[in-house]
């Protein structure tokens, strides 16, 4: 198991938690919590070692658009940057709307 860490800036709050995905083969799980400092700190725990760079590229790639402060963890089970984007896209989703609003 590798744990990886980034930060990125932040200038945007969020609502309220996310909780998207699962862990199981080829997916990940995102734990979002809106955060009062100017930053998102991303916690990575993964099975896949050896691809920081790609972590890296993908998260930034999300992270120059959508500028909000967290504080994230994210449990990966081998998904593969498309699907990392996708779970990132949906609990930002999540994050901003009330669950009232929210369909399963």
């Amino acid at each position: 198991m590798e744990t990886l860490t980034y930060e990125f800036p932040a200038s945007k709050t969020l609502s309220r938690q996310a909780h998207v995905g699962v862990v199981g083969s080829g997916d990940l799980e995102i734990l979002l919590e809106p955060s009062s400092e100017a930053r998102t700190k991303i916690i990575i725990r993964t099975g896949s070692q050896g691809f920081e760079k790609t972590w890296e590229a993908v998260l930034s790639r999300f992270f120059t658009q959508h500028d909000f402060a967290a504080n994230i963890k994210i449990n990966d089970f081998g998904a593969t940057p498309g699907v990392v984007s996708l779970r990132l896209a949906q609990a930002l989703e999540v994050s901003q709307h009330d669950s009232q609003h929210i369909k399963a």
